[in-house]
């Protein structure tokens, strides 16, 4: 059985392109989509996201304005921004990067962004909106790997989809998403009893759980679809997901690659967000 390498790098590219090309009639209507991103601190992993969006929307045709703030930003301050940003009829879309400082409190201020500027999808109006099938703004991970296999023609309807992590940011969205396009869904966290046992019964395995290679070749069945949320540093410098790539490729039908997967598609679902917020 060959494997179908899920390229999240070409996809998003390809929908970025459609994107770009959205902005340039929206621009000739007189619109201009604006994202604003706020970083707090010195995160090296978040500063690389940060400027990732940062490349995404100069090559889409998206404005974006940047508010880098120092390590020591009270939680006061930050929410005066958020507010102000709020009230600005030139911006579209509001993203705070995640995660903030200790001293401030992310759910505050993701209940500070107005839910029709939450282009993340992470205020609740947002994730009540996604669970009672209401338009609004998917958080992006999640909009991503459905976004992934459905370019893919990969079927969903019917199939037994297992995800292993219950995040409000990956596995709780994600599981309404794949309930959406009629999957079976069962949702593993760490009290799952014989884990390995109800993802070797998984038509669709999403891992989700921060663990580098935990899910190996004993999780899989022969013809899964095994999908990669995880990102983990290892201690030689090298990237890898949740999932032990060189173990599970050969028995997947379709896989994602770390990097070059799910990663690319979460700023392209982004930027699809900021698009449709005004569009």
């Amino acid at each position: 059985m060959s494997t179908i390498i899920l390229d999240g790098k070409a996809t998003s590219k390809k929908i970025k392109e459609e994107l770009r090309d959205k902005v340039m009639v929206l621009k000739g209507k007189g619109v201009e989509p604006t994202l604003a991103v706020v970083i707090v601190g010195d995160d090296p992993a978040s500063h690389v996201y940060v400027r990732s969006k940062k490349r995404a929307c100069e090559f889409i045709g998206i404005r974006s304005l940047s508010y880098e703030l120092p390590e020591d930003t009270s939680e006061e301050d930050l929410l005066g921004i958020v507010c102000e940003l709020n009230d600005r009829d030139d911006v579209n879309g509001i993203l705070v990067q995640l995660p903030l400082p200790k001293h401030i409190s992310d759910d505050k201020v993701i209940m500070a962004i107005n839910p029709v500027k939450d282009v993340d999808g992470f205020h609740p109006v947002s994730v009540g909106n996604l669970s009672i099938g209401n338009k609004g703004f998917i958080s992006c991970t999640p909009y991503g790997i459905i976004e992934l296999l459905k370019r893919y023609e990969v079927p969903i309807e019917g199939k037994n989809c297992v995800i292993v992590g219950r995040s409000n940011i990956v596995g709780k969205p994600i599981s309404i998403l794949l309930l959406r396009e009629n999957g079976t869904v069962t949702i593993c966290h760490s009290r799952t009893k014989d884990l390995k046992g109800v993802c070797k019964n998984a038509d669709i395995i999403i891992a989700a759980i921060g663990r580098a290679k935990m899910i190996t070749d004993e999780y899989v069945k022969e013809g899964a679809v095994v999908i990669d949320v995880g990102i983990n540093r290892l201690e030689d410098g090298t990237l890898c997901g949740d999932v032990d790539y060189e173990k599970v490729k050969d028995l997947t039908s379709y896989i994602t690659p770390v990097p070059g997967g799910v990663g690319p598609m979460t700023i392209a679902m982004l930027m699809s967000n900021v698009v449709s917020s005004v569009s």
